[in-house]
């Protein structure tokens, strides 16, 4: 597949900042969550034959999309704040010579990540807070990518940003319920110690570690919630099935220390608040959770989603109880829990189930389908839905030795329909 760059602009907002908004705050939230870039790709089938007409609505939109999500368009000051100077957001456009679905049958992050407007090292050199790349295929088919830098946005807020721009892009000028003062929300504390340190391990990206997506069907999922009982929902299924996979492959690994698995649980906070936050608003809205299991439990459907829903249900507790220290109470609890576990494996399972990807239609259709165009951190599990709504794929990141274990695993063959390379 070659990709050739047509066009690189800065897409500025089409109304200046006022001047009492310049400053943005970042809440301590946003601090803790790591200063990386995570790109999202949506496919479309079919645009207008005219990609230049395309390109200039992509771009008067996000134009007008960036003057309601104005630190978009901004540059990070320092870990506390974002100079809303209008700076404005990276624009590429490219040519792909190639058939899309080719490349949605294959998913090869190899490929996705060609699609990319920037790869870590090069969006931070840029300064920007968000960056697009457009990729026209010679078939007829788009695929937009949109990179965000963490700081200002989590999976979240980046997934309503693009669905807020699409809605723009179709002549919807009305964006609502997008909230920028985090700082109130979540104000000052010291993370000193565990801020950037904890989180840097989620971002272990070797190019050792290889990347491919397990699919499950409804009625496979289905058939897995039904042998754990207990009501479990979708996400703890396949945490089970994942994590009980791991722990049967202990015998297989040369890791005689080895005492425990454990996972971290990222939990979106919105819908958790009393009252609750709107799904749109911007920033970093998230906690970590921890669980452990010991190597006894492999095999133990039930208590591995026991104990998967104990470190949600504090989380929940922490929401509703006191949300301005509560999520830096939990965080400071785990750390100090983590630091004396020398003879852990850790996973982190990252859902980003249930966003509204496959609802972005900017005047071409619903996604035919979604991605995150980058290879996975080492021990990373991502459950997104499929295009119908009713199965997921989860994305995962690997060693090589733990993908073929997994691959492999009796149960995963069982209730994975396929697995992509």
């Amino acid at each position: 597949m070659e990709i050739r760059v047509i066009s690189t602009e800065i897409i500025k907002p089409s109304s200046l900042t006022p001047e009492h908004l310049r400053s943005y705050k970042l809440s301590p939230m946003d601090h803790y969550s790591s200063d990386f870039y995570f790109p999202f790709v949506y496919f479309y089938s079919e645009a207008s034959k005219n990609t230049t007409e395309n390109t200039d609505h992509l771009k008067k939109s996000l134009s007008k999309t960036l003057t309601y999500y104005y630190p978009f368009a901004g540059r990070v000051k320092d870990d506390f704040s974002v100079c809303c100077d209008d700076y404005g957001a990276t624009f590429i456009e490219a040519k792909v010579a190639g058939d899309m679905s080719e490349l949605i049958k294959k998913e090869d992050v190899v490929l996705l990540e060609q699609l990319r407007p920037y790869d870590a090292e090069e969006m931070s050199n840029a300064q920007v807070n968000l960056a697009v790349q457009v990729n026209y295929f010679d078939c007829g088919g788009v695929a937009v990518c949109v990179s965000f830098r963490h700081a200002i946005a989590d999976a979240c807020a980046a997934a309503y940003f693009v669905k807020n721009w699409a809605t723009v892009a179709c002549g919807g000028n009305d964006i609502k319920d997008v909230i920028f003062d985090s700082t109130s929300i979540f104000p000052s504390q010291d993370v000193s110690g565990i801020s950037k340190t904890n989180h840097q391990a989620m971002r272990d990206i070797s190019k050792e570690t290889i990347t491919k997506w397990l699919v499950f069907d409804n009625t496979k999922i289905a058939a897995l919630q039904e042998k754990i009982g207990g009501r479990s929902t979708r996400y703890e299924a396949l945490l089970a099935l994942m994590m009980g996979a791991m722990i049967d492959a202990k015998e297989e690994l040369d890791e005689s220390n080895l005492t425990q698995f454990g996972a971290i649980i990222p939990v979106n906070l919105r819908k958790k608040m009393n009252p609750p936050l709107p799904e749109k608003c911007i920033g970093n809205a998230i906690t970590l959770g921890m669980t452990y299991w010991t190597t006894k439990e492999k095999g133990d459907y039930n208590k591995i989603v026991s104990k998967a829903r104990e470190v949600i249900s504090m989380v929940d507790d922490y929401a509703k109880a006191d949300i301005k220290n509560g999520w830096m109470n939990c965080i400071r609890n785990e750390a100090a829990r983590d630091k004396k576990c020398t003879s852990t494996r850790l996973f982190t399972f990252t859902s980003i189930c249930r966003l509204p990807f496959y609802e972005t239609d900017f005047g071409w259709g619903k996604p035919v389908w979604f991605s995150i165009s980058e290879r996975m951190n080492v021990n990373t599990f991502v459950p997104v839905d499929t295009c119908d709504g009713k199965g997921i794929e989860v994305m995962v990141g690997l060693s090589k030795e733990d993908m073929a274990n997994l691959e492999q695993h009796p149960a995963i063959l069982a209730y994975a329909n396929n697995i992509k390379v």
